[in-house]
């Protein structure tokens, strides 16, 4: 269509929310469809934290805020900065926006030049690469295998760096694959930095707390004072404190580059919903055993689906260190034939497989950039995942 900008011809509709769409219209329709394609926690958010945006309203709380962030939550920002990352921010280094994905779109298109490129280790979340390629940039996509751990390595990390590279984007635990930087890698990650001051790095933390078997969540700029600097840390309270629809997210950064995003806000969304940051500054400052229950919860199915899997032939899934997806390789299922005489070319074919046979919606592997794999979420209850799980067994099962 004429009408349209031709910056449009760039992005694609994100695949996870296609994923949703549909599972929604089949079950409309009504076919019995598990959905294991969204990232959203199966939790209600907790009592505390909605009794404070009821009493945020009841305040009269419902005004404009300041651009970026109240005062109240930049404080509470500061503050869990502080208590958990031992990074130091000031009220005027913190951003917040409606979700984590608008605090990643105003960093990179207050930052980034038609040419310029972004570092980006596949598997990744599929928002990174169609952004930067909204702005005009050059998406560099580093494959990090699932024998490498799905994570970048140092040496990978240092080759694809060039006189062109603004951003690298890591992501821990990672979306898709639950993977996890320990400190060590981290350490190796940073010291390619530092051979490189003209890169920046956005770090997205947005699973730190949901991690599992006594990993030790860091983040590169407390691995790296000497980063800190060239640092937006990303995070929000979707995951963790079940808030998804509530659209809160946040980045700790240094001014100019805060000051960018914040002009770029001010043109677009203004700030953030008032009532669902009071929910947030509750959500830092409040109670948090809740967490720690939620990710017992979390292990247990994270453990169910492994073992599930990996008693199919031709699948493969590893043990992620956190977040609530797994990442199993689909490869001994690919030239395979289904009962209806299709092959199987590719992950998308045995996605598409999956829901027609049995009405298990995941999500493709070349949505994240790595094949052939696919996503499930495991956020979801333990009956679903174990009816899902035997559902994937019995379609691999009829498979020629």
């Amino acid at each position: 269509m004429a009408f349209l900008a031709q910056r449009l011809s760039r992005i694609q509709p994100s695949p996870t929310l296609a994923v949703t769409s549909k599972v929604s219209e089949l079950k409309a329709a009504g076919r019995h469809i598990i959905g294991l394609g969204a990232g959203e926690p199966d939790f209600d958010t907790p009592a505390h934290i909605q009794e404070a945006a009821i009493a945020a309203m009841r305040r009269g709380e419902t005004r404009y805020t300041v651009v970026d962030g109240s005062p109240a939550l930049k404080a509470a920002i500061c503050a869990k900065f502080k208590r958990e990352n031992d990074l130091d921010y000031k009220p005027n280094q913190i951003s917040v926006g409606s979700g984590g994905k608008q605090v990643l779109f105003n960093a990179l298109m207050a930052t980034i030049d038609a040419g310029d490129e972004v570092v980006i280790p596949a598997p990744y979340w599929v928002t990174y690469p169609d952004i930067v390629s909204l702005c005009e940039g050059v998406p560099v996509i580093v494959n990090c295998p699932q024998n490498h751990g799905f994570k970048l390595l140092p040496e990978d990390l240092d080759a694809a760096i060039t006189p062109r590279t603004k951003w690298l984007i890591l992501n821990s635990p990672s979306n898709p694959t639950g993977a996890a930087y320990t400190a060590a890698e981290l350490r190796a990650l940073a010291d390619v930095m530092l051979k490189h001051p003209h890169v920046w790095i956005l770090t997205d933390d947005m699973y730190e707390h949901l991690v599992y078997d006594d990993f030790k969540f860091t983040t590169i700029a407390q691995i790296e004072p000497r980063l800190y600097e060239r640092t937006l840390t990303l995070n929000g309270v979707s995951k963790a404190y079940c808030m998804t629809g509530w659209r809160i997210g946040y980045a700790g950064g240094p001014v100019p580059l805060i000051k960018a995003m914040s002009t770029l806000q001010s043109q677009s969304t203004s700030n953030p919903n008032s009532i669902a940051q009071a929910a947030s500054v509750e959500a830092l400052n409040g109670p948090q055993d809740f967490i720690a229950k939620h990710n017992a919860v979390f292990k247990e199915r994270r453990d169910l689906v492994v073992e599930m899997l990996n008693k199919v032939p031709g699948l493969h899934c590893p043990t992620p260190e956190g977040a609530f997806y797994v990442y199993p390789s689909c490869a001994g299922a690919i030239g395979r034939t289904t009962p209806q005489g299709k092959t199987i070319a590719n992950d998308g074919d045995f996605v598409e497989y999956l829901l027609e046979a049995e009405g298990v919606a995941v999500v493709q592997g070349v949505a994240f950039g790595l094949s052939p794999h696919f996503r499930i979420s495991y956020a979801t209850s333990t009956a679903d995942l174990t009816e899902a799980c035997t559902r994937i067994q019995r379609a691999c099962a009829a498979l020629r």
